[in-house]
């Protein structure tokens, strides 16, 4: 069934709650309304915002995942937003791995491949269980006088900040001012954005730019193992195929001209906006997973219960933390052409909004969806997306999550909220500005 402004009562009213930032927070979240609207409008077209928003996990599914949908990118920018295209913020974000497609998406992403591959994140494990430990040490100095203090700025902001900073190679002494420049610079992601979004954004990813840029100035001057360094290298190779081979490797038949460097090379400055991008997007939703789980497991004191008794459990918990309250609600994908979705034909050029908080809630999916079980089975969310554009850095959130709760769980033993929370005001990331814990309660 197709909902409008003038379907189903009360439909557009369930979605305008669902997303309002700063609405008072519950335990069901957006997700209550988002339910109802899921049985009465499954697929609702808000003429005001021009988008349909999908709630069940089928259709999201085969939005993100299919070829007939793709994201808004600089043709979309210039053609439906001309205003926004002298905008820096804007600039750097529709030509991103966040908005680009096909080849141009695929020349973003291949050098991040092997920073992000299964055999890179095993070897940041040591590296993150360390830096989980020292950050831990600080909270549990915050609270050694048995009083409350604010595990997001202790703990679930820098703990991602550090990772991804030491992968890319960002100096500590660097990192603590980028949380705030970080998120500004995500306020692009909001589905409606303010002037003051557009402001702080710009300035955010004019400042990081300039650093970034920087930063590979350096790092070509004297390179390390970071992914700075290795994006140069790769970027090197690209330019001169079968140059910087390691000594006795043997040419290929073709001599080099149809290896994976005969793509165009990334230039200095798409290599700074690559650098850019991972940073924000490495810390900004990974602070909202921790955060959000911390705090899903202390009111749930009975799940909690069974992960101290089975450490063995904490990769389940960590997806089914993303699959009942992940960090990122929503995102858009435009019709390449007219095609069905939900029963309903999308137009060529129309824009479609994958809820993706509501599809990992979908009764048909998921039995019992609105209960949190760390032992539930089958869990495949779509809180890190689906198809061309599933998120490069999930499997270090993953582990992120998944070491941080089995240490805090083993340390703390009796460990408690101490305050009312403070929700990010936002439509579409689920994260907490504060979290007061006491270690003892």
């Amino acid at each position: 069934m197709d909902g409008s402004s003038a379907g189903p009562a009360g439909a557009v009213g369930l979605l305008r709650s669902a997303f309002a930032p700063g609405a008072p927070d519950s335990p069901q979240g957006p997700y209550l309304p988002l339910a109802l609207l899921r049985e009465i409008a499954p697929v609702l077209h808000d003429e005001e915002l021009d988008t349909r928003f999908l709630t069940g996990f089928a259709d999201c599914q085969a939005v993100l995942s299919g070829p007939a949908f793709a994201v808004p990118d600089g043709d979309w920018l210039r053609r439906e937003r001309p205003e926004w295209a002298a905008r820096p913020a804007a600039e750097f974000f529709y030509a991103s791995l966040l908005g680009t497609n096909g080849a141009a998406h695929e020349r973003l992403r291949a050098p991040l491949t092997a920073a992000f591959g299964p055999r890179r994140v095993a070897e940041l494990s040591a590296g993150v269980e360390k830096t989980v430990e020292e950050l831990l040490d600080r909270f549990a100095d915050a609270t050694s006088d048995g009083g409350a203090a604010d595990f997001q700025e202790i703990v679930g902001y820098p703990l991602p900040v550090a990772v991804v900073g030491e992968l890319i190679g960002v100096p500590r002494a660097d990192r603590e001012r980028f949380h705030r420049l970080g998120r500004d610079a995500a306020r692009l992601l909001e589905p409606v954005r303010s002037d003051e979004d557009w402001h702080r954004a710009d300035a955010a990813v004019t400042v990081l730019r300039e650093y970034f840029a920087a930063l590979l100035r350096e790092r070509r001057a004297r390179p390390t193992g970071d992914l700075a360094s290795a994006l140069l290298a790769q970027a090197g190779a690209d330019r001169h195929p079968g140059v910087d081979r390691h000594p006795g490797a043997e040419s290929p038949p073709d001599g080099g001209r149809h290896r994976a460097g005969a793509r165009q090379p990334l230039g200095e400055g798409e290599l700074a906006d690559l650098l850019l991008l991972v940073f924000v997007a490495g810390f900004e939703t990974t602070a909202g997973l921790l955060g959000t789980a911390v705090h899903t497991l202390l009111t749930h004191p009975g799940q909690a219960a069974l992960l101290r008794a089975d450490p063995g459990l904490l990769p389940g918990a960590v997806e089914e933390v993303l699959r009942w309250d992940g960090p990122v609600l929503m995102t858009e994908r435009l019709a390449l052409r007219p095609v069905g979705v939900g029963g309903v034909t999308v137009p060529a050029g129309g824009s479609v909004t994958a809820v993706l908080g509501a599809a990992n809630r979908d009764p048909d999916r998921y039995p019992d969806p609105d209960a949190f079980l760390v032992h539930r089975t089958g869990v495949r969310v779509l809180s890190f997306g689906a198809g061309p554009h599933y998120c490069f850095g999930a499997a270090l959130a993953r582990l992120e999550g998944a070491l941080l709760l089995g240490r805090l769980l083993e340390r703390f033993p009796r460990l408690a909220p101490a305050g009312e929370p403070v929700r990010r005001s936002s439509a579409c990331l689920r994260s907490f500005d504060v979290l007061p814990l006491a270690a003892t309660g």
